[in-house]
């Protein structure tokens, strides 16, 4: 009886995964598909907050920013040619989103090529994203806390660098979507990628620089258990 439904239920399996092609997805949500425009939201709804995110430096200003520019790209989608991915296209509006509210909020305290002069030339070492996956439940609080600190140090980058950072090595665009996102040249978001790297390492040895000498513990039951162990072997 187990094998006969198992067929049935893989291929349900294998049918609920599938969906739509973009040009497909496009052309319902043009004629105002509510499933095809759920779907398309459900796609990009990462990649968009993380780029606003980057931005605005505020988690609900961010989600507020991608709900905004999702209305305006579903009003505008006939526009849409296809001449780049879909992602990329609701990407470019998001960013244009949120720094048109950045700009709104402060005004524009240096420039870029200024802040292209704080961070030095060397970044030895590259941190990287995301930090390692499945960890025990003991590592779990301070994998927690570890993941709270480096939101904290990103945020504190300026803002062309952590834009960049945020592309690149977060979100994984390549260095041409991340410059016509942007509107950079490719060398600029390679020297800004580097530069907030740099900064970023900085100020994660800064950050944990003085708890280096407390990792790893082995103390309390841990040591107590070995102990018993030892003498459980030497027969004391």
């Amino acid at each position: 009886m187990g094998m006969t439904n198992e067929p049935g239920r893989t291929a349900g399996k294998a049918s609920a995964t599938l969906l739509p092609d973009e040009s497909e997805l496009v052309a319902r949500a043009k004629a105002g598909d509510r499933a095809a425009i759920r779907i398309i939201v459900r796609q990009n709804n990462r990649r968009l907050f993380r780029v606003a995110r980057s931005i605005l430096k505020d988690d609900w200003e961010a989600e507020d920013a991608v709900q905004e520019a999702y209305v305006r790209a579903f009003n505008q989608l006939s526009s849409f040619e296809g001449r780049s991915k879909l992602s990329t296209w609701l990407t470019r509006i998001v960013a244009n989103e949120a720094l048109g509210r950045l700009r709104r909020r402060r005004p524009e305290t240096a420039t870029a090529a200024e802040l292209d002069t704080v961070a030095g030339q060397d970044a030895a070492t590259i941190i990287p994203f995301p930090l390692t996956a499945q960890l025990d439940p003991e590592r779990a609080m301070a994998q927690s806390e570890i993941n709270a600190m480096l939101e904290k140090a990103i945020d504190a980058l300026p803002d062309v660098y952590r834009i960049v950072l945020v592309a690149r090595v977060i979100e994984e665009m390549s260095v041409e979507e991340t410059a016509e996102l942007f509107d950079l040249k490719p060398e600029t978001v390679k020297t800004r990628l580097h530069r907030a790297r740099a900064l970023l390492r900085q100020d994660m040895e800064q950050t944990f620089g003085p708890l280096l000498t407390q990792t790893f513990p082995f103390d309390g039951a841990r040591c107590d258990r070995m102990a018993d162990r030892v003498l459980e072997r030497l027969g004391l």
